[in-house]
């Protein structure tokens, strides 16, 4: 019990006589301390936490630290970079074991066998800090275990923090997932998906595509992997998820839908592609309606890739290599899309070389019907392709058939950038989105509107310019999508810190989410979407 302030000290205190005690201090003298050698080739000298390797290793990966900083300590100080003699692999390095443990904590990482984590480490570049970097890469641009919103042609899928899934808007080919052909205006969840969590949502028109934790690929709505208004009518609609029997032995983290075709992304960073195989457009020769995963083959044989996107006739691959992050491209080159200087087609993906000639590091792509995006670490925004309406943000509509620097965002850090058809969004660090392109159906988030012989119409945006709409929700935005078809009025989500969701743009089939008036088709201002998303 405590003491009492006040009265009486119950503790009992006792006379000592004084007396000398000897030989207990030493006579004071001079310290020398040894120097401290942690750096380049020197050998190592006193360096306290040396005996306790254990804890630094603990440190390490504790604080969750960046592939490339480890990388720092062992290039600096020899302590770091000579055998830990740790298990699971006593050769290990403290840095490389470090690496290790974060990359089992990864979801992707933990249902790996032995053997299969020897050959991820393998095609990265023989190290654990090079494999950390591949899967942190993967999760950072296609937001893999986290909210994700899915603005899709006349249909949207949100996919929650726990992996639930919810679809709304248009259902003529029972494109969302609920066994039926009516359309939904508001926000429903997918009951037979109960007990498969899901990571990952890909909207192609009149289809979805849901990837679960386990690798497991879910398709309903047209039955293809290609787009509905290329396909004969007799195709059988599918409108509940049933699994892709071709890649139950593919582990898949990602889908990206063109009009021509679907690609596919596994674990290991291969890519898979079905459909548009005739005339070798990418890189194999099949059937037009072949439902079998062919691998894309060429420089990305033994490259692994941590993002895909897709265009209309186009894809995109984010590569990690040991040097550096690269982004490739195959397909249709009209309008200079594939970034090469030309307007020829690729068979087999081509190295974006202007990316480096600008010294540009991509850390994620976006892939729209006509024109493509790229956000560097740096911050800096490239675009390239048809400059239709102003897509590109470079103040006109002409065509770039090389990547080039947003000028109007050179005060701009951004993180993230989403892609539609002529319509591009950007996010900064700090949460603010830019928009610019095709005014149309309000997907810009811009009230503009001008009066022409055809009535009010909106506005074309050319360059970069602030979202002032969703400035005025007070909330830090993370993730914007848009419409990417050629075929529908686009619509746009934006995604908050926070967990909530914005919705604006057409809304005729009921894609918002959000209640409209009856003579309402669109909606300019963004307004949230009733729905639980768990935490971001």
């Amino acid at each position: 019990m405590d003491a009492e302030i006040t009265g009486a000290s119950s503790i009992q205190y006792h006379n000592a006589a004084e007396q000398t005690i000897p030989n207990l201090v030493s006579p004071l003298v001079p310290h020398s301390r040894q120097k401290r050698h942690c750096c380049g080739n020197t050998s190592p000298g006193e360096f306290p936490l040396s005996a306790n390797p254990s804890i630094v290793l603990h440190f390490l990966t504790a604080c969750n630290l960046d592939p490339q900083d480890l990388a720092k300590l062992e290039a600096t100080c020899s302590f770091f970079k000579q055998p830990a003699h740790f298990a699971p692999d006593h050769e290990l390095s403290l840095a490389e074991l470090a690496a290790l443990d974060m990359c089992q904590k990864r979801a992707i990482f933990k249902p790996m066998t032995f053997y299969q984590r020897q050959e991820l480490k393998k095609t990265c570049g023989g190290s654990w800090k090079l494999v950390l970097r591949f899967l942190l890469a993967g999760e950072a641009c296609s937001r893999r275990e986290k909210l994700q919103a899915v603005a899709g042609p006349g249909h949207s899928i949100v996919v929650t923090s726990k992996g639930a899934v919810y679809t709304f808007g248009s259902n003529n080919c029972g494109q969302l997932g609920h066994g039926t052909l009516i359309k939904e205006s508001c926000p429903r969840p997918i009951r037979s998906l109960q007990g498969i969590r899901i990571i990952h949502a890909a909207a192609g028109s009149g289809r979805t595509i849901l990837i679960s934790d386990a690798g497991k690929v879910y398709a309903f709505g047209e039955d293809t992997f290609r787009e509905t208004e290329n396909m004969d009518q007799g195709n059988k609609l599918v409108t509940t998820p049933q699994l892709v029997e071709s890649l139950k032995d593919i582990f898949i983290v990602q889908a990206a839908i063109g009009n021509f075709f679907t690609a596919m992304l596994s674990r290991e960073g291969r890519v898979y592609t079905f459909s548009w195989g005739d005339e070798n457009k990418l890189g194999h020769q099949t059937d037009l309606n072949d439902l079998e995963p062919r691998p894309l083959l060429g420089p990305l044989e033994n490259i692994p890739v941590v993002q895909i996107a897709a265009g209309y006739c186009y894809l995109l691959a984010l590569a990690c290599q040991p040097n550096g992050m690269s982004v490739y491209s195959v397909g249709c080159g009209l309008g200079g899309k594939l970034g090469h200087g030309t307007r020829t087609d690729e068979k087999q993906p081509r190295l974006i070389e202007q990316l480096r000639t600008l010294n540009i590091q991509p850390k994620v792509v976006a892939a729209g019907a006509w024109h493509a995006a790229v956000v560097g670490t740096d911050g800096r925004v490239c675009t390239w392709g048809w400059g239709r309406y102003g897509c590109l943000g470079h103040g006109n509509e002409d065509c770039k058939s090389i990547p080039k620097v947003l000028e109007g965002l050179r005060d701009v850090k951004a993180v993230s950038v989403a892609t539609g058809d002529y319509t591009t969004f950007v996010v900064s660090d700090d949460g603010d989105v830019y928009s610019f392109g095709c005014g149309a159906s309000s997907s810009l988030g811009h009230d503009t509107f001008v009066a022409d012989d055809e009535g009010n119409r909106h506005t074309n945006v050319l360059s970069p310019k602030l979202v002032a709409s969703l400035k005025k929700t007070n909330e830090r935005i993370v993730q914007i999508s848009l419409t990417n078809s050629v075929y529908w009025n686009a619509h746009t989500f934006a995604l908050t810190e926070s967990g909530k969701l914005y919705a604006f743009g057409a809304g005729d089939k009921g894609q918002l989410g959000v209640n409209l008036d009856a003579n309402q088709a669109e909606r300019v201002e963004p307004e949230r979407v009733n729905i639980d998303l768990g935490d971001s």
